[in-house]
């Protein structure tokens, strides 16, 4: 076999994490030799789990990082969930520089696998709201597509992840195909209970999370199990309870014999052939030798992550596309946006000292967003999903006890009082501004340009958080809470790790980069399912659309190659 034959496939999949595997699990379903490429280094499910059972007491420093590591990564250090027991699944941003011309704190997971190792793995389907009301009340483009479009692939995805949940009916968050819900606890359901008493059109609901609760036979065929309750996720789940690449779709695209794993790959750029008038393959570099490879397939798709995969579209240049692939109208790199987290509340609730709860739920109660849903109605555009726990203290606090001796030592073992929590997850509006390009001048360790990030926040983001704190004291207050407290943590835009945008869906390419079926509208076998396709935010958590497109679009694309299309 000569070295064009060898290192040509059906398909390319750029990127192993929560698209890019979805990618790879249904291409290679569906026939085609498939090669995913992967920039980090390849980690195996449970084989590659170092901490997943590791006790407290055996870390070094407890869990915690010490202050010279800190030092030298002071933006993955930010990082939800970050460790000593999960650090190795997050990369050092010395090995991975970029340029912040405005402060974006860019979170990044290199590795097979990518960041579904790391992820929150809420999966809220979005409503029919989410994809009209950008373009009703003014402050977006329209989507190509509807929910009912996307609905049949979110069901898809739900029944092979496994989705907890329960079906509660609500407008601004559709029902799912689900498992059984984590139970809420007794401070969560009198929470729930009087909010929905005092604000009819407001629902606390059960989470829906990606966890196996009552795992069915296709989750077993995966060789997953049922989530233990440890809420250690971000280790890597050596049982499978909650979805990941490594744990799901990689292994079920392996078993069909059409799946090559890549890692140590980080590509350079998608080759654009002027002959044929499309993109021919991928060149890559290796990330330890630095030699260059090309690889060639039919269709190529693009879940390199958000900001990753504009900046490989940036860096594919060409006689046609001077300034990037299918970047005729200069909007790519665009409309960058991202999840709004800055405000919390914070309280706590007398009673229920006889009350406590099995293991530690790995996931929240959702506050559905009841914000501008069927008409414009307060002072800034969009909405916001809000999350909601509640628990009781590690242990008691008697300032009557001294410190020291049998009494302290007793208190330490009783819990102490019910403490909960709520935070927003708004939607920010997509603007031409907030922008990502490639430095001139800049390169990193294997000849590619920097990314340069320029984006912030805007008064839309202010007056929303500015809504949550009131609406949301206002409920716990009335809820019967005490000692509530708000929160306003000015954080940068990166850390919510919901980045979107910049290669944008839309129905006119004048204004947008990709088609309804995620097409590049001038580069037909290239697709771009990550949330770089994003038209808008909505507010609820993004990944689970990401994988909905991502199917529709690969059984689209599989379905158009074998028509001779592409």
């Amino acid at each position: 076999m000569d070295s064009a034959t060898k290192n040509t496939y059906d398909a390319i999949v750029i990127g192993s994490g929560i698209s890019g595997g979805w990618a790879a699990k249904e291409l290679c379903e569906l026939g085609l030799k498939t090669l995913v490429l992967e920039r980090g280094r390849h980690v195996e499910h449970i084989k590659d789990y170092p901490t997943a059972n590791t006790p407290p007491w055996d870390f070094k420093h407890r869990g915690r990082m010490p202050l010279s590591v800190l030092k030298e990564n002071p933006y993955i250090s930010k990082a939800a969930g970050y460790g000593e027991d999960n650090a190795h699944f997050f990369i050092k941003d010395k090995d991975h520089p970029y340029i912040q011309e405005k402060p974006f704190e860019w979170i990044r997971g290199y590795q097979v696998g990518g960041k579904s190792l790391t992820w929150g793995r809420a999966c809220q389907r979005w409503s029919k709201h989410e994809f009209t009301n950008p373009e009703k009340f003014g402050y977006g483009i329209a989507w190509p597509i509807g929910y009912d479009d996307v609905a049949p692939w979110y069901s898809h995805v739900e029944k092979f992840i496994g989705v907890c949940g329960n079906k509660d009916g609500i407008e601004a968050m559709p029902d799912g195909e689900f498992l059984p819900p984590f139970e809420m606890n007794c401070v969560q359901e009198v929470i729930s209970k009087k909010i929905n008493e005092n604000y009819p059109d407001r629902h606390l609901v059960h989470a829906r999370w990606a966890h196996l609760t009552k795992p069915n036979k296709i989750h077993f065929e995966q060789g997953r199990v049922k989530c233990q309750a440890r809420n250690m996720c971000m280790r890597g789940c050596p049982f499978g309870g909650y979805f990941s690449s490594n744990s799901s779709t990689l292994p079920w695209a392996k078993k069909t014999g059409n799946l090559t794993i890549r890692p140590f790959s980080v590509v350079h750029s998608i080759i654009y052939d002027e002959k044929l008038g499309k993109a021919s393959g991928v060149r890559v570099i290796d990330t330890n030798t630095k030699e260059v490879f090309e690889y060639k397939a039919r269709i190529i798709f693009l879940n390199a992550s958000a900001l990753n995969s504009n900046l490989i579209l940036l860096n594919s240049t060409s006689t046609r596309f001077p300034n990037g692939l299918g970047n005729d109208n200069g909007l790519l790199g665009k409309y960058v946006a991202f999840q709004n987290y800055r405000a919390s509340v914070g309280a706590e609730m007398d009673g229920f000292l006889d009350k406590y709860y099995f293991g530690r739920n790995p996931t929240e109660l959702i506050l559905a967003n009841y914000k501008n849903l069927h008409k414009q109605e307060t002072d800034y555009f969009g909405g916001y999903t809000t999350f909601m726990g509640a628990y009781r203290d590690q242990h008691q606090t008697d300032n009557s006890i001294p410190q020291i001796g049998d009494a302290y030592k007793d208190s330490l073992t009783k819990p102490g009082g019910w403490k909960l929590y709520m935070y927003m997850q708004g939607e920010t509006v997509p603007r031409i501004t907030n922008h990502v390009r490639l430095s001139e001048d800049q390169k990193d360790q294997w000849g590619i340009p920097l990314l340069i990030t320029s984006v912030e926040y805007d008064d839309n983001d202010e007056r929303m958080i500015q809504d949550f704190l009131k609406e949301s004291k206002e409920m716990l207050e009335k809820a019967g809470c005490k000692n509530i407290e708000t929160y306003e943590n000015k954080q940068a835009p990166g850390l919510d790790i919901h980045e979107m945008g910049g290669c944008r869906m839309g129905k006119d390419p004048k204004t947008s980069l990709l088609n309804g079926q995620n097409q590049l509208h001038l580069c037909k076998n290239v697709f771009v399912t990550d949330g770089a396709c994003m038209t808008s935010t909505g507010n609820q958590s993004p990944s689970i659309l990401y994988m909905a497109l991502t199917a529709r679009a690969a059984n689209f694309a599989a379905a158009e190659m074998k028509k001779g299309n592409l």
